[in-house]
């Protein structure tokens, strides 16, 4: 399994199902569900996004207050998350990549690219996909203390699910390296790492049990 392991990782931001544990301030926490707070806005259409590289951390704003603040994950060195200005212009609640996920054949599972898959072809699980540029967007996956992905944005369990309540399309969107939130709301986001927790079952990656589904209101 841990052949399919560094590809779940680097790749597509697997579901965080079967996990333990959780995390408090701003101590990091092996692994289990990530609890966050999100707060109706006033006017949805004054929701902003901030992305801070170095923190890796989410800010959804609605002027000065803050509607929800989460730990990301964000891309490697090699593989940067898109820095600059950006608008949500797509969302997809159970999205699958379209470049990476798994071979589906009578006797196995394999991890695989699109391009060389036999037999049946599922993408990998990004739940509550919201691209604002193509190819990256923000989804549910597992969340690590340093950057991981290949350029998009993972927020853990339920964080991705209240981003997902709180952007529409059209809403703006600004990654850079810092934000000024940073010095304000940064110091109490909740830290997770994800880096140690065990993968679910291929068979699971596969099926629809892969996107995890908050149970009760998404915003208070």
């Amino acid at each position: 399994m841990r052949h399919i392991t560094g590809l779940i990782l680097l790749a597509a931001g697997a579901s965080v199902l079967l996990l333990t544990g959780c995390a408090t301030g701003s101590r990091v926490s092996a692994g289990g569900p990530y609890h966050v707070t999100a707060n109706k806005p006033h006017d949805p259409s004054a929701v902003r996004v901030k992305v801070s590289l170095s923190r890796e951390n989410v800010y959804v704003m609605e002027g000065d207050r803050s509607l929800m603040a989460a730990a990301i994950s964000v891309g490697l060195p090699n593989k940067p998350s898109p820095r600059g200005s950006f608008t949500i212009y797509s969302k997809q609640e159970h999205k699958r990549s379209g470049e990476y996920g798994f071979s589906v054949q009578r006797n196995s599972i394999v991890a695989t690219t699109a391009g060389h898959a036999g037999g049946h072809y599922v993408g990998y699980p990004m739940g509550y996909w919201c691209e604002f540029a193509p190819g990256y967007g923000f989804h549910q996956g597992f969340v690590h203390p340093t950057p991981r992905t290949h350029g998009c944005i993972r927020l853990k369990g339920e964080a991705a699910a209240k981003f997902f309540a709180l952007v529409r399309i059209g809403t703006p969107v600004n990654i850079a390296t810092t934000q000024p939130e940073d010095a304000t709301i940064g110091p109490t986001v909740q830290r997770v790492d994800d880096s140690r927790t065990p993968d679910p079952p291929a068979s699971v990656m596969v099926s629809e049990a892969a996107f995890e589904t908050p149970s009760g209101p998404l915003l208070e």
